[in-house]
């Protein structure tokens, strides 16, 4: 419920200021026309996330991937997905790589030096991912933080982040492929996963009676929530895709795709 009354707030709040609807027209700035021209809008995601974005069975598959499928199909456009790992997300947002990024990225202030979000979904906090059996070691986040807790992160990410900054003690690894992670854990190839509770409920069910989470009721982190990002560029660009989210929201896609991937 929390979820879908900060969407719709924020849909609400960007309905109120939109000055600019749909047909920006004649002026458009240059990304705006570029998508227009090709009817291609260009996505750039890790897809490596589960609920928000997988490619499963070689098709993009997600909560993310509808929603933006289903923004891209009211404005008449085609998606175009370019597989981006985390670590060059930025690069992508600042050399006009794609037109925008989704897969469950995290709304930072950092981030929004970069490029522009749209509003944000999912809320969540960080929480550990450990294997079956281990819960009781981990007790106050400082827990995770010792030389005998293997911590397996991968590149690029806000989780990263959280385990460079919070978790210097621990022996830590970095694999490449996020999704292949908790299968290592649960195996006992590693003691720990940062990740946020959406993913970590996802795998809880995966790897029923391999996987515990900690921390589920009590984040390591202050709330935040995912968005899709996007360059600053082109102020008509933007403001098409604000609106694009808008019409998804009123016309009930968020809410069936949140029931479907998200609850």
């Amino acid at each position: 419920m929390f979820q879908k009354t900060m969407t719709r707030t924020a849909a609400a709040i960007l309905a109120a200021a939109m000055t600019f609807g749909l047909a920006a027209g004649a002026q458009a700035g240059e990304r705006l026309d570029a998508v227009n021209a090709k009817k291609v809008l260009r996505v750039g995601t890790p897809a490596d996330y589960r609920p928000f974005a997988m490619v499963e069975n070689d098709a993009y598959v997600g909560h993310d991937i509808e929603l933006i499928r289903a923004m891209a199909e009211t404005a008449g456009w085609k998606v175009e997905f370019v597989r981006t790992p985390w670590k060059d997300l930025k690069a992508g947002i600042e050399g006009n790589k794609f037109d925008v990024a989704v897969g469950g990225i995290t709304q930072t202030v950092e981030r929004t030096g970069w490029g522009v979000f749209l509003p944000g979904y999912a809320p969540f906090g960080k929480v550990a991912l450990v294997t079956a059996g281990t819960s009781d070691r981990y007790k106050v986040p400082e827990d995770l933080n010792k030389p005998s807790v293997r911590v397996i992160k991968n590149p690029g990410g806000t989780n990263e982040k959280y385990v460079l900054e919070h978790m210097q003690k621990a022996q830590i690894s970095t694999h490449e492929k996020n999704y292949e992670i908790p299968g290592l854990i649960a195996e006992g190839k590693g003691d720990v996963m940062i990740t946020e509770t959406a993913e970590a409920k996802i795998y809880l069910k995966k790897f029923t009676g391999k996987l515990e989470a900690v921390f589920m009721d009590d984040p390591l982190t202050p709330v935040s929530e995912m968005g899709f990002w996007m360059p600053k560029d082109d102020a008509d660009f933007i403001r098409v895709m604000e609106q694009l989210w808008h019409l998804t929201d009123i016309r009930g896609t968020q809410e069936a795709l949140e029931e479907k991937w998200l609850d």
